[in-house]
């Protein structure tokens, strides 16, 4: 559920009734979450409540239209007013997420980012355990080189937009030893608006991943 949420998954109505809500185990998780429905344009956030009926911020009921598309909202598509707003009714209601949704950090690239470099990051020396994490959550390792060193990992974002974080000295396979990131590029890819969910998770990775610097 968490990674369809960053990847911005969305089913039909049909298929959330069927596999989600009409799910005798999953459904339990899916009612800790915040959901959105998307029809032309339109978009509306709602909960599934205790007896399996939908409810918006207001705890009025709410029906999905016919042809909508509904998924998991990230924060950032659910803006900064209405994830207080739905954190104060889930605090109310003492609903614990399954996973950070509400309560989850939100990260954007600055103006001067946008052209090239996330000196943040920069300098960092991190383990090597930490980079191979980076991997498991969708990262991708750079061309071998001589030596069986990797000098890169990257992040692909849509639109053919990227991350990428250059290693030193490089990893070496079956020896993950430290590495300061010496340099972090992003390019914008072909959009001229970044996904702002997936830069969001991805630069949450790079906090992560800094946080655990040596």
């Amino acid at each position: 559920m968490e990674a369809a949420m960053a990847a911005g998954r969305r089913w039909s109505v049909p298929e959330f009734r069927a596999f989600v809500l009409g799910h005798p185990l999953l459904w339990h998780f899916a009612r800790r979450l915040v959901w959105v429905s998307e029809h032309d344009g339109a978009r509306a956030a709602f909960r599934i409540a205790e007896d399996r009926t939908l409810a918006d911020a207001a705890d009025a009921v709410f029906t999905p239209p016919d042809g909508a598309l509904v998924g998991i909202v990230h924060p950032v598509a659910l803006g900064e007013r209405a994830t207080k707003e739905w954190a104060r009714v889930f605090a109310d209601y003492e609903i614990l997420q399954p996973f950070p949704q509400l309560g989850r950090p939100v990260h954007a690239l600055t103006a001067a980012e946008r052209g090239g470099r996330l000196e943040r990051f920069e300098g960092v020396t991190v383990p090597g355990g930490s980079l191979l994490g980076l991997v498991r959550r969708g990262w991708e390792r750079g061309v071998t080189q001589g030596g069986g060193v990797v000098a890169q990992v990257w992040r692909r974002l849509p639109d053919g937009a990227r991350i990428t974080v250059e290693l030193d000295p490089g990893l070496a396979h079956g020896h993950p030893r430290p590495q300061r990131l010496a340099r972090v590029r992003f390019d914008g890819g072909t959009s001229e608006e970044p996904d702002p969910v997936a830069v969001s998770e991805a630069l949450a990775d790079l906090a992560t991943l800094v946080e655990t610097a040596v």
